[in-house]
């Protein structure tokens, strides 16, 4: 243990400027918002995706544009609409008609970082299209598997303002993102930082200054943190307790009624991984339970389906998520 976690350390003095300095481009683009742009670093360090929620105007675009810009990574944005097709994602087979024969033009998801604006304003049939990348990091184009670029990261967007015309995502589509996390406003103080910034030059952009292997090696450190076996059981606790409840405290069975469907292995494995990148971007080599609470959630709340009736009382999956995590005993 003591020999794992010191290993990591001398790894992380290494890449320590290098996170460091992400974070400083970041900041120059991206006033306030810390739990959004903490949120993508540890989506990108975990290999998972992000889907965010938020009206519009709150930098979820410039975001993840910056963060691709930082690592000189290919970056695509596909606005999501009605009429939107799988093959104008995913690419097509076109024909030849010089030498009669097909060839592949490959569609905008093939990119390093894919921006999918407004994703739930597009049918099933596109929705499932980026579902196969997203999970499986391949996608069919007829009778082909194409694998699409590492690292591959999708931050996909909702506004919950409008929800005329649009096709809510499936729970089992919303389960293959990493973190479902909602964004607020900015404060007072940093939206006159923003009109400040605005009314001198505009904000600053950020270029190429790394390389896409810089991400491979922070998600493998990030995989090298030590994690104790109370922390894993802390984990299994928190997720065994979004399903069955009353099993942990019989004072809970009011909760037992609140739940219509409880988190997925997949939670489990999304709270692992995103401890981990977590306590490496405190600098530590070794996963401490706030760790677990920061991320849990953003983990959660797409993965824990209130009932009928909770939502009838306006109980919303992230007050059942503070219930559980504060019946569940921290190590």
């Amino acid at each position: 243990m003591e020999q794992q976690i010191k290993a990591v350390q001398e790894k992380y003095e290494k890449k320590k400027e290098v996170l460091q300095f992400v974070q400083q481009e970041m900041a120059k683009t991206i006033v306030g918002q810390k739990t959004l742009v903490n949120r993508l670093l540890l989506a990108v360090l975990c290999q998972g995706h992000i889907l965010l929620e938020g009206v519009p105007g709150l930098a979820k675009t410039t975001a993840v544009t910056s963060l691709a810009a930082i690592f000189n990574a290919d970056f695509s944005r596909i606005q999501f609409t009605p009429d939107l097709l799988p093959s104008d994602l995913i690419g097509s087979r076109i024909f030849n008609q010089k030498d009669n024969s097909f060839f592949v033009k490959k569609g905008p998801v093939f990119a390093n970082f894919v921006l999918a604006d407004e994703i739930n304003r597009s049918p099933a049939k596109v929705q499932s299209a980026l579902l196969e990348a997203m999970q499986e990091r391949q996608v069919t184009i007829g009778e082909e598997t194409f694998p699409v670029p590492d690292p591959f990261f999708v931050m996909a967007t909702e506004n919950p303002i409008e929800q005329e015309g649009t096709y809510p995502l499936p729970e089992a589509q919303v389960d293959r993102f990493l973190f479902k996390t909602v964004i607020d406003y900015p404060s007072k103080d940093e939206e006159l930082r923003i009109i400040e910034l605005m009314e001198m030059s505009g904000t600053e952009k950020a270029g190429p200054k790394l390389k896409t292997k810089e991400i491979s090696e922070l998600q493998a450190l990030a995989g090298e943190v030590y994690m104790d076996e109370t922390i894993k059981r802390y984990i299994t606790d928190i997720v065994h307790t979004s399903r069955h409840p009353q099993e942990i405290n019989e004072r809970n069975k009011e909760i037992e009624n609140m739940i219509l469907y409880g988190a997925s292995p997949r939670a489990s494995i999304a709270l692992m991984k995103a401890g981990k990148a977590n306590a490496l971007l405190a600098g530590r080599g070794y996963v401490i339970p706030e760790d677990i609470k920061e991320v849990a959630m953003d983990v959660l709340r797409h993965r824990v389906i209130p009932t009928y009736e909770a939502e009838a009382e306006n109980i919303k999956s992230e007050d059942i998520v503070k219930m559980l995590l504060d019946s569940v005993k921290v190590p």
